[in-house]
């Protein structure tokens, strides 16, 4: 079995048993509850194949969120486009945030991760030493092997206390990290909403490299990525497309390593990323994004 052949089987289980749905943002085919697995061992990455996933796209989002930044713009200097939508006036502006400027966006990932619940004031803010830092709280665990096998790894997105605060509350909320025979680092993310035609892709790639990442910087391996979604759709404009997606023979996934330790895990970009294998993938599928 090919390893993209659990997003395959996701993709057909909606076309085959998901209900119509009038969302907030359009019509979608929905399912509750779905779980699937992919192996990171021996350095695999799960870039999807049937289509071109925009890894650098994703990496730097993801390290975006591991410097706390909230900051729309930042992304913007690096060609990520993928929060304009949320962070444009008018969307602000539905969300009862007129008084945020534009393309800030409030305490999303970023700021739950490295500084949960600090009062929030502006993307511009220095919130060093405020809040809760839990990706620091994690990597000191997993670098101790006396509190690596710990049950309580655990980094959560979702604080009830600020979602009012969010141009989007978050929908990848919580990740659990595991370590087997003190070497091996599995990660499980549980996404309360999941847009299986474009979204679910980046977050397979992110958590993925999210615990190569860990693994690398921790001085451990990466085993394996555990994915659970709770409303998990596609949108009706996006189900002939992904018709023909699947009809796609799947290649290999890639493996890549990190080739630098950096002193600080926010430190990291994409040219620290040495691919053993190359990505090999089919062509891009064009998707709209729906905000």
């Amino acid at each position: 079995m090919a390893h993209e052949q659990p997003y395959i089987d996701l993709i057909k289980r909606i076309m085959d048993e998901g209900s119509m749905t009038d969302s907030r943002n359009g019509f979608t085919y929905s399912i509750f509850g779905h779980h699937m697995e992919f192996s990171l061992k021996n350095n695999i990455i799960p870039l999807l194949t049937t289509k071109r996933v925009a890894w650098k796209t994703c990496f730097r989002e993801l390290m975006w969120f591991l410097r706390g930044s909230t900051n729309n713009e930042e992304l913007k200097q690096k060609k990520v486009h993928i929060w304009d939508a949320n962070g444009s006036r008018e969307f602000l502006d539905s969300r009862g945030l007129q008084h945020r400027e534009e393309n800030d966006l409030g305490p999303v990932y970023g700021h739950q991760w490295r500084f949960f619940n600090a009062p929030y004031e502006s993307c511009h803010t220095d919130y060093s030493g405020h809040g809760v830092d839990q990706i620091q709280y994690i990597i000191d665990a997993l670098k101790d092997p006396k509190q690596h096998t710990s049950r309580r790894l655990v980094l959560s997105a979702w604080n009830p206390c600020q979602i009012n605060e969010m141009a989007l509350p978050p929908c990848h909320v919580l990740v659990q990290f595991f370590v087997r025979d003190h070497k091996y680092l599995s990660c499980s993310l549980y996404q309360r909403s999941g847009d299986v035609g474009l979204g679910v892709p980046f977050n397979i790639a992110s958590y993925s490299f999210l615990t190569h990442l860990l693994a690398h910087h921790c001085g451990l391996e990466a085993d394996k990525f555990v994915h659970f979604l709770g409303d998990a759709h596609i949108y009706e404009e996006h189900i002939d497309v992904l018709k023909e997606q699947i009809k796609r023979i799947p290649y290999e996934f890639p493996r890549m390593k990190f080739t630098k330790m950096r002193e600080l895990i926010e430190n990291y970009d994409e040219n620290d990323i040495e691919w053993i294998e190359p990505y090999k993938h089919h062509s891009e599928m064009k998707m709209k994004m729906v905000a």
